[in-house]
C-alpha cells in the first residue's frame, strides 16, 4: 500500500542526431532501467527520437516517418509493462508538421499532443512547425490534441496532461487549462538551450507552474547528443509538486531522476482553494487502464514540518513570524490606544517568546519597554530554573518586572470551595492557572493595559491549557505559532542576539523540559514533564499538520511519521501517540471555539473565525477505529 504516493521520473537519452533506431534503443534502455525501479510515468525530452537539433531534416519525409515507426517499436517494448512512457518526435498531420508528444502504454500510442506555442527565440521553431492549439482530430486512430487528459481510474488522483518546452514560458500556459481541466499531473517534454542564468529562470518557472496549477511537474530536458554547433543542452530534468522540489538531476550529465509523488496531496491542495473557475477548453479525456504496483515508498519526509529544513529558509521563516506577531500586537495596542502590556512570564519557551515579540512591537511603536509589565506567579510547582530564567530574561530585555507568589491565594480559595489540597487533582492544577490569569486581567484593568497571551497553536490542539485560565487573554501573539517552530525561533533569536546574557538565558530557556508545573516541585526542580504525560510535541504537531493541512487519514499520517521518526520513535509509540492526539484534538474544541484574537503566523490557525470551523461535540470514533486498524 502506497497511501497515494505515485513513482515518476524525467530521462534524457543520449542520442544520435537524426539516428532514429539508436535513440529508441536508448529510449527502450531507460524505460527498463526506471521501470525496474517502480517508476510509472517516464518522460523523455522534445523530439528525443529525432534530434531537437536536427534542423532542416525535419522537412525529409523519410526521418519523419523512421520516427513514427521507431515510435511504435518504443510502443511495443512496453507491451506486458505497468508503464507509461511520453516521447517527443515530429508528427505530420493533415499536410502540417507538429512538435509533438506522445504518450505510450501497454503496447500502444494512446495519444499525440502537438506543441501549442510556437518561438523562433532560439530554436527557428517556426520554419518547421505549425501551432495545435486549435488543432484536434485522430492521427492513424490515435486522438491527437492539446487538450488531451489522461485519467487513470485505478490510480486514485492521477490525471495526466502533457505540455512541451516553451508552452510553460508564456504567460498562460496549457498546463493552466489542464490542470483548471482536472489535470493533477503535467508532463513537460523540453529541449531549453542552455545559457548563463537560465537555469535559475527554468527552476523558477517550473516551480511557480506547479505551486500555482496545484500540480505535480515532470519536467525532461534534452542533454549530450543535441547538436552543438550554435548551442549546449543540459538536461536539466526536474520533478516538483505543488512548488516543492522532489528531484533535480545535475546538469551536463544526461541523468535520469525519479520521485514519488504525493497524489493526495496534490488533490487536497486543489480542494483547499475551495473555488470555482472556468474551464475554457473542452479537455478531451483518454482513459488509461494503468494498474498501480507497490514499492517502498522512498519519499524524505521531515520531522518538522512547519518549519523549513533549509537552514537559510528556515531563518528567513523564524525572522518573518516575529515580524508577523509584532505587527499583530502592534496594531492591536493603536487600535485601542493602548501603551501598557501585562504578559506572565514562565522561565518555559511560549512566555519567552511572547516578551521577545512585545518588546519588538513597543519598540516599533516607540513605546518604553517598561510599560511592558511582566509577572511571575510562583506557585507549588515552580522551579528555581525557570524562576530565575524568567527574572533575568525580564530585566534583560528592560521591562518591568514583580514577582507575586499565588500559593496563600490559592490555599485560600481550596478552603472556600472546601477541596483537599492533598489531593493532587486537575482541581489543584487549574486553580493555579486561574489564579494567574484572575490576577493578571486585574492588573491589565489597573494599570491600562491588555493581557498578551503566551499559550501556543500546539497546545490549544491537544486541550493543554486550563479552561478561563491561561486558555484566556486580550491577545494571544502565538496562537498560531506551534511548539517545535517556536523552539525555533527562539533559537534563532538567540544566535541572533549581540547580548551576551540574553543569549545565555535564551539557550537555558531552550534546555528547559516543557513543565506547566502545577504539581510541587522536587527540592526546586521541575517535577511535571508535559510530554511525558500526552507525547512528544514532535508527533503531535506533526499529527497536526497533516491532519488540518492535507486532511490525511490516521493511516496515512503513522506511515509519514514511521518515515519522518524512524529512528526516534518505533510504530508502536506513534500509535499510541496518535491515539491520544486525536481523542484530545476532539475532546478540546470547546477551548478553541472561544480563544482570544491572535495573528495567523503559520499555514495552519485554529481560531474559531475561520481558521477551523468545528463543532465542540463532533464524535471522534471514527479516527480512533482508524488508528486501531493500523497494522
Amino acid at each position: 500500500m502506497n497511501h497515494g504516493f505515485f513513482r515518476v521520473a524525467s530521462a534524457t537519452p543520449k542520442i544520435k542526431i537524426g539516428d532514429c533506431d539508436y535513440n529508441a534503443l536508448q529510449i527502450n534502455s531507460l524505460i527498463d532501467d526506471l521501470y525496474a525501479k517502480h517508476a510509472q510515468i517516464i518522460v523523455f525530452p522534445d523530439a528525443c527520437i529525432t534530434g531537437n537539433t536536427v534542423g532542416d531534416l525535419f522537412w525529409q519525409e523519410s526521418l519523419v516517418d523512421s520516427a513514427f515507426d521507431k515510435l511504435k517499436s518504443i510502443a511495443e517494448h512496453t507491451e506486458g509493462k505497468e508503464v507509461v512512457a511520453i516521447v517527443g518526435l515530429p508528427i505530420r498531420f493533415e499536410e502540417q508538421l507538429y512538435d509533438c508528444a506522445a504518450v505510450i502504454y501497454n503496447g500502444e500510442i494512446v495519444g499525440l499532443i502537438p506543441k501549442t506555442h510556437i518561438s523562433d527565440a532560439d530554436a527557428n521553431e517556426t520554419r518547421y512547425f505549425k501551432s495545435g492549439k486549435y488543432v484536434e482530430g485522430e492521427y492513424e486512430g490515435i486522438p491527437f490534441g492539446a487538450n488531451l487528459i489522461f485519467d487513470f481510474d485505478r490510480v486514485p488522483g492521477l490525471k495526466l496532461g502533457v505540455e512541451l518546452g516553451g508552452d510553460l514560458w508564456v504567460p498562460n500556459p496549457p498546463s493552466t487549462a489542464l490542470s483548471i481541466a482536472g489535470a493533477t499531473v503535467i508532463a513537460n517534454l523540453s529541449a531549453n538551450r542552455e545559457i548563463v542564468g537560465r537555469k535559475i529562470y527554468r527552476k523558477s518557472l517550473v516551480c511557480t507552474q506547479s505551486e500555482r496549477a496545484k500540480v505535480a511537474y515532470i519536467y525532461a530536458d534534452a542533454g549530450e547528443g543535441e547538436s552543438t554547433t550554435d548551442f549546449v543542452f543540459s538536461a536539466h530534468n526536474m520533478i516538483y509538486e505543488c512548488g516543492r522540489k522532489l528531484a533535480e538531476a545535475n546538469r551536463f550529465k544526461n541523468e535520469a531522476v525519479y520521485a514519488d509523488v504525493d497524489l493526495e496531496r496534490v488533490v487536497a491542495k486543489r480542494r483547499e482553494l475551495c473555488r470555482e473557475v472556468d474551464v475554457y477548453f473542452d479537455a478531451n479525456h483518454i482513459d488509461v487502464d494503468l494498474k498501480p504496483m507497490n514499492y517502498a515508498v522512498e519519499r524524505e519526509i521531515q520531522m518538522s514540518p512547519f518549519v523549513p529544513r533549509d537552514k537559510k529558509k528556515r531563518m528567513h521563516a523564524c525572522n518573518e513570524a516575529i515580524e508577523i506577531q509584532a505587527a499583530g500586537l502592534k496594531q492591536r495596542l493603536e487600535a485601542i490606544g493602548c501603551k501598557h502590556a501585562i504578559i506572565g512570564v514562565s522561565g518555559g519557551l511560549d512566555s519567552t517568546l511572547a516578551m521577545l515579540v512585545t518588546a519588538e512591537a513597543f519598540d516599533q511603536l516607540g513605546i518604553p519597554r517598561a510599560n511592558i509589565h511582566a509577572y511571575t506567579l510562583p506557585g507549588y510547582g515552580t522551579s528555581d530554573r525557570t524562576y530565575n530564567n524568567a527574572g533575568e530574561l525580564v530585566k534583560t530585555l528592560g521591562c518591568s518586572f514583580k514577582e507575586i507568589n499565588i500559593e496563600k491565594a490559592v490555599d485560600q480559595h481550596f478552603e472556600q470551595i472546601g477541596h483537599d489540597k492533598n489531593d493532587k487533582n486537575s482541581t489543584y492544577e487549574n486553580a493555579q492557572a486561574r489564579e494567574r490569569t484572575f490576577l493578571l486581567m486585574d492588573l491589565a484593568n489597573d494599570l491600562g493595559g491588555i493581557v498578551v497571551g503566551t499559550g501556543d497553536m500546539s497546545e490549544l490542539a491537544l486541550g493543554w491549557a486550563t479552561y478561563n485560565g491561561d486558555h484566556m487573554s486580550m491577545y494571544g501573539v502565538n496562537a498560531s505559532v506551534p511548539k517545535t517552530m517556536i523552539r525555533f525561533i527562539v533559537k534563532y533569536y538567540a544566535d541572533a542576539s549581540d547580548n551576551d546574557k540574553l543569549k545565555k538565558i535564551l539557550y537555558d530557556v531552550l534546555d528547559t523540559p516543557v513543565s506547566p508545573e502545577l504539581l510541587p516541585s522536587d527540592d526546586g526542580m521541575i517535577s511535571q514533564r508535559t510530554e511525558e504525560l500526552v507525547g512528544p510535541y514532535l508527533l503531535h504537531d506533526f499529527f497536526l499538520y497533516y491532519m488540518l493541512t492535507y486532511g490525511y487519514t490516521p493511516g496515512k499520517i503513522a506511515f509519514l511519521a514511521e518515515k519522518a521518526f524512524e529512528g526516534k520513535y518505533d510504530k508502536s509509540k506513534i500509535v499510541e501517540c496518535l491515539k491520544i492526539f486525536y481523542k484530545r484534538f476532539f475532546e478540546s474544541q470547546f477551548k478553541r471555539s472561544c480563544s482570544p484574537d491572535g495573528p495567523k503566523v503559520t499555514n495552519l490557525s485554529l481560531s474559531p473565525r475561520g481558521g477551523l470551523t468545528l463543532p465542540s461535540d463532533a464524535d471522534v470514533r471514527a479516527w480512533l477505529d482508524a488508528v486501531n486498524d493500523i497494522e
